[in-house]
């Protein structure tokens, strides 16, 4: 029999096999039996046997080496996921390269970081990129503070330890009390900012729209030179008017 949480409705089963995917996914498509112990704090007999199952039904496959790999039914999964997104994404980053110039990204909450799903990238010929499905952390995007200005402080304190806060420049907010302190004033503003503390030169800003699962948020990008803090500013409109009636 299936083990499952009464309380809240949980399949242990099945939490463990998207645990599984997820770690393959982070690994870039390939694990050993070994990697996928580590990586998800399951039993080898459990691993397994779980990926025996999904390797039967095509959403894994195992190579010469024995190595375990995402599966092709899975490319089709991601494919119609990235369709549906993109169906009602592209008018809103559409409405938002047009107002701002710059570069417009969709971005959603995975666990404790933050996962790109979707871009239009910038006209202009020196422009930001970022790979989609990329994750990045929380304290030093501007979809990440947007996204998690609405927990309290309590619970943002209990993320940054779990998945700590790397400094990546020096504008990068590297102690707790600071980006607890920088979430209120995007909880007062109704807007978070990125002001070179991914990556230097870099400006960005993002509002969240939604609350749960459903949340996601938009976000401009673009170069400091040219994305001034004035341009910026502007973008907030922007970002607000392209998502004015949105239900995804």
């Amino acid at each position: 029999m299936t083990a499952a949480d009464p309380a809240r409705g949980r399949v242990q089963s099945v939490d463990r096999a998207f645990a599984l995917v997820d770690a393959l996914t982070r690994r870039g498509g390939r694990a050993t039996l070994g990697e996928l112990c580590t990586d998800t704090g399951l039993a080898a007999a459990t691993v397994h046997r779980l990926c025996g199952t999904l390797a039967e039904s095509g959403h894994l496959r195992r190579d010469a080496r024995r190595d375990y790999l995402l599966g092709p039914r899975l490319q089709r999964v991601g494919d119609a996921a990235a369709r549906a997104t993109w169906s009602w994404a592209e008018p809103v980053l559409a409405a938002v390269v047009e107002g701002t110039g710059e570069t417009a990204n969709l971005a959603v909450r995975e666990g404790d970081g933050v996962v790109y799903l979707a871009q239009i990238p910038s006209p202009h010929s020196m422009r930001m990129f970022t790979e989609v499905g990329r994750r990045v952390e929380v304290h030093c995007t501007a979809v990440g503070k947007a996204l998690v200005a609405g927990d309290d402080d309590d619970e943002v304190r209990a993320m940054l330890g779990r998945a700590g806060m790397r400094r990546y420049t020096a504008s990068t907010i590297v102690q707790p009390d600071s980006l607890v302190a920088e979430l209120e004033r995007v909880r007062r503003l109704g807007f978070a900012t990125d002001e070179s503390e991914q990556e230097e030169g870099v400006r960005c800003v993002a509002i969240s729209v939604g609350s749960g699962d459903a949340a996601f948020a938009i976000s401009a990008s673009g170069p400091e030179a040219r994305f001034t803090e004035d341009r910026r500013d502007a973008a907030v409109e922007t970002l607000r008017g392209a998502v004015a009636g949105l239900h995804p």
